[in-house]
């Protein structure tokens, strides 16, 4: 009976993955003038030497002004804006069960300045690399509201069908006990 119960219980290792809470801009934002800096909000405290982030512009040129800055379960990006469009920010980390997340968010610059020629990366190179950041000092700043990432590669394995296979098997044990006592009797 005892396993019966243990196995209805709700699974924890799944509380143990980290995700992405909100963004500033929020994930699919369109906002007219560009921000100082990008600010992603996780679940849980972000460790910097496993986390990349990236920020890219229009035509795939870079848009972070500097290495991130990380305060608990924030890292805030310096924003080097460029021309208007879509700029995509996205982030790789582990989780404390050593589980990767990954993701990003999109926000569109409606107005820009004019991309400078000597980031465009050249047809042949690679896509910028990621960065890893520093700690960001004095990080107490009140948080806007939370917007849930659409993009997420993190597992997200669902639950339930595993709580309704065990509450099967509980069910069919406790029914072949309950025959077997009305056997004997």
């Amino acid at each position: 009976m005892a396993l019966g119960v243990s196995l209805l219980l709700p699974a924890t290792p799944a509380a143990a993955h980290n995700s992405l809470t909100g963004s500033d801009p929020a994930d699919g934002a369109r906002v007219a003038a560009a921000p100082a800096r990008i600010e992603l909000r996780f679940l849980s405290r972000v460790d910097p030497a496993t986390t990349k982030i990236t920020v890219v512009g229009p035509d795939n040129v870079p848009a972070a002004g500097a290495a991130p800055r990380f305060a608990g379960s924030r890292v805030a990006v310096p924003f080097k804006p460029g021309k208007a469009g879509l700029y995509i920010v996205g982030y790789q980390l582990s989780s404390s069960d050593g589980h990767p997340v990954k993701g990003e968010v999109r926000f569109t610059l409606t107005t820009g300045t004019p991309a400078d020629p000597s980031l465009s990366p050249s047809p042949s190179s690679a896509p910028p690399s990621p960065s890893v950041g520093t700690a960001l000092p004095g990080a107490a700043t009140t948080a806007g509201p939370a917007a849930p990432a659409a993009r997420s590669d993190d597992d997200g394995t669902p639950v339930w069908p595993w709580l309704v296979v065990a509450g099967l098997v509980v069910a069919g044990l406790g029914a072949a006990l309950l025959r077997r006592r009305a056997t004997r009797s």
